[in-house]
């Protein structure tokens, strides 16, 4: 039934205005609004994804948008310089003083931040 189907997906903030600055100014994705006041995000390489407006807003408890990149460490520090700070978690998935969870053979590399709206993203080691 949805084999063929394009789909897409979309998570709710409570400001729109500080999405756009962090999603376009400080993660440098292209995005776009409607006359609805949906803004969508462009990924490259992927589907479009929508970020809609909820004042009741509450944040997913999980990742909900994860960015594969070649080379984590240096992606957590240009977002450290961005402004950006990234979660620390401990046992059993514990991140050293950076954020970044080590796979050491075990997975990627990952560390997790939030968006103004405190959604939880990340970045990974793709591949």
């Amino acid at each position: 039934m949805f084999k063929d189907t394009k789909a897409f997906s979309g998570f709710s903030v409570n400001d729109m205005q500080k999405a756009k600055d962090f999603y376009y100014g400080k993660l440098g994705i292209e995005v776009s609004e409607n006359d609805m006041g949906i803004m969508t995000l462009h990924i490259s390489g992927g589907s479009n994804i929508i970020v809609y407006p909820k004042p009741n807003h509450e944040p997913a408890t999980f990742t909900i948008l994860n960015f594969p990149v070649s080379d984590v460490e240096k992606t957590v520090d240009d977002l450290i310089n961005a402004g950006i700070t990234f979660e620390q978690y401990d046992a059993p998935i514990k991140t050293d003083a950076k954020g970044i969870l080590r796979g050491n053979g075990r997975g990627p590399d990952i560390a997790w931040f939030k968006d103004p709206a405190g959604n939880i993203l990340s970045v990974l080691k793709e591949g």
